[in-house]
C-alpha cells in the first residue's frame, strides 16, 4: 500500500509541476503584431506589382494577412481610408523585424514610394 501512495503522490507532484510549467511559458509568450497601411494609390498597375512581392516578403517571414484592400463598410467616426486598407500580421516582433530588414525591402520601399502614398505603423496585439 506504501508503494502504491508513494506512486500517486509522485504522479500529483509531476502533474503540478508541469500546470506550473505550462502558466511560466504562456506568461512568456510573445504577442503578434500588426501591420497597417492606409494607402492612396497613383499608379495601379505599379501598385499590383509591389502588391505582389509584398505579398511573396510577407509570407516568407511568416506573415499573414488579416485585411487587404478591405472594402469600408461603415464609418463609426472620422474620416475612412480614402483608396485602400491592408492589415497584416507576424507572430512577432522580430519576425515582423526580419521582414523589415530583408535585402527585398530595399528596392519595394522605393517601389512603394512611386505607386502610392502610404500611412504605415506596427501595433503589438494581445498574447495568444
Amino acid at each position: 500500500m506504501r508503494t502504491r501512495s508513494a506512486v500517486v503522490l509522485s504522479m500529483i507532484a509531476g502533474a503540478a509541476v508541469g500546470g506550473v510549467a505550462i502558466q511560466g511559458l504562456h506568461a512568456q509568450a510573445k504577442p503578434p503584431v500588426y501591420v497597417v497601411n492606409e494607402v492612396d494609390v497613383t499608379d495601379k498597375a505599379g501598385f499590383q506589382n509591389y502588391a505582389a512581392n509584398q505579398e511573396t516578403l510577407i509570407k516568407k517571414h511568416g506573415g499573414q494577412y488579416i485585411i487587404r484592400g478591405g472594402k469600408v463598410v461603415a464609418t463609426l467616426s472620422g474620416t475612412p481610408p480614402s483608396d485602400r486598407f491592408t492589415i497584416y500580421r507576424f507572430d512577432s516582433q522580430e519576425k515582423m523585424q526580419a521582414w523589415r530588414d530583408d535585402p527585398a525591402q530595399k528596392d519595394g520601399l522605393a517601389t512603394r514610394d512611386k505607386v502610392g502614398k502610404f500611412r504605415s505603423f506596427v501595433v503589438e496585439g494581445l498574447p495568444q
